[in-house]
């Protein structure tokens, strides 16, 4: 019989603030972390906003001779997980290090540290490259250094798969303890990509925002969308046995139950017509619950603000839930967190937990003007109070990477 599975803990390392708790209190608010991005010269470039993370102090939580050893998102990550496990009430005391394990998605990894030594090699030559820049750039290193720090001999691995990263890898946990193969599981995304680099290449291939206005710039499901804003940071759970959560007196604060991934086999960004590839997702998703389509309440969309995912995704719903997809609450959290690329899936997991512990659903905020094409209900600018059992989030990246979570109220 398979193991049920449920959160324990979470922590977040987003531009709303550090801490998993600061991040829900300024998303029930409505609250936007989207700014004039400052750190890295923007002035030349047609997109000069972003969810930039301005009050993390790393040294709070890594030795300082280890930060000048990691790259930003992999300082994200140690922190957000610092803050999962003491939210969870695991320390070294209590942590079998054999049956822990990590997963932990990103996009792109260090790229800050790539541009860096770039252009440290341009400007001053081969031997002042840093021997520190390949562990500092590798993807995987979020989930080794985490490893490391508290001596975890696990499962430990990273999922890359674009926007969908960090949901594959919370959706891949989910499903190693429910085989058995691990009691406990560190698992969500990290990602530092507000970098020139990035950021250039982001513009270039046009799917990032060109409005200059900080506060209106993220406007999922809007008609006036018109691009995705860059986020930054962390969402990491702790996903853990039933049994063994109950045995130590855990809090639990929600249950996944479903997990789909699908890939579209269609285009390198655009999504596949009708939202094929998320329609299949979702009914994966819902068959691994056991549970019918009408029984969801909430979506945690990908919701993007840009013009074809919003629309895709509003197309695939519809096609997945029918008639009861005009009684769902959706909401894009993305309005005010940004887009953190392979850490989206983590930050918005976390959030769907919140939302159903509290029965609270969170807003799109910026949601101003009807899209005939994006016609449900998107919790408009409020979020409001609701009696719900279950959630559904998706997430979707370049490639055609489709990932889908169903958590559900523990009872």
């Amino acid at each position: 019989m398979s193991k049920r599975v449920v959160i324990t803990g979470m922590g977040a390392v987003t531009s709303l603030g550090v801490g998993a708790d600061k991040l829900w209190q300024s998303i029930k608010s409505g609250v936007s972390g989207i700014s004039q991005i400052q750190r890295i010269d923007v002035s030349d470039l047609p997109t000069q906003v972003g969810a930039e993370i301005k009050d993390f102090d790393a040294s709070h939580f890594i030795e300082k001779k280890e930060v000048k050893r990691m790259d930003r998102f992999a300082q994200y990550a140690v922190a957000a997980t610092q803050m999962a496990l003491e939210d969870a009430g695991i320390g070294d005391d209590t942590m079998n290090v054999q049956r822990t394990g990590v997963i932990i998605g990103s996009g792109i990894g260090g790229i800050e540290t790539l541009e860096n030594q770039h252009h440290m090699l341009l400007q001053k030559g081969a031997n002042r490259v840093s021997p520190f820049m390949i562990p500092m750039m590798l993807p995987n290193m979020a989930a080794g250094r985490i490893a490391i720090k508290y001596g975890i001999k696990g499962f430990v691995e990273c999922v890359v798969t674009a926007c969908a990263s960090s949901t594959n890898a919370v959706g891949d946990a989910y499903k190693i303890i429910q085989r058995n193969a691990a009691d406990v599981m560190i698992a969500g995304g990290a990602e530092a990509p507000i970098t020139r680099l990035a950021m250039a290449g982001f513009c270039a291939n046009k799917t990032m925002t060109t409005n200059l206005d900080a506060e209106t710039a993220c406007r999922p499901f809007d008609a006036q969308r018109d691009g995705f804003v860059i986020g930054e940071g962390a969402g990491i759970l702790i996903l853990e046995e039933l049994n063994h959560a109950i045995n130590r007196g855990a809090n639990i604060i929600a249950e996944v139950v479903g997990y789909g991934c699908t890939n579209d086999a269609y285009h390198i960004t655009a999504p596949a017509p009708g939202g094929e590839g998320a329609v299949q997702c979702m009914k994966l998703a819902l068959a691994d619950a056991g549970v019918d389509a009408g029984e969801i309440q909430y979506i945690n969309a990908h919701g993007t603000s840009t013009t074809l995912n919003d629309k895709l995704e509003t197309d695939a719903i519809k096609a997945v839930f029918g008639n009861h997809a005009y009684q769902l609450a959706i909401s894009s959290t993305k309005s005010m967190t940004g887009h953190l690329l392979g850490a989206a899936g983590g930050i918005e997991a976390i959030i769907s937990a919140y939302a159903l512990q509290e029965g609270f659903l969170p807003p799109t905020i910026n949601y101003n003007n009807t899209d005939p094409e994006c016609d449900l209900d998107y919790v408009a600018n409020q979020g409001r109070k609701i009696n719900m059992t279950h959630a559904l989030t998706n997430s979707f990246g370049f490639g055609g990477c489709n990932a889908t979570l169903v958590l559900k109220v523990y009872s």
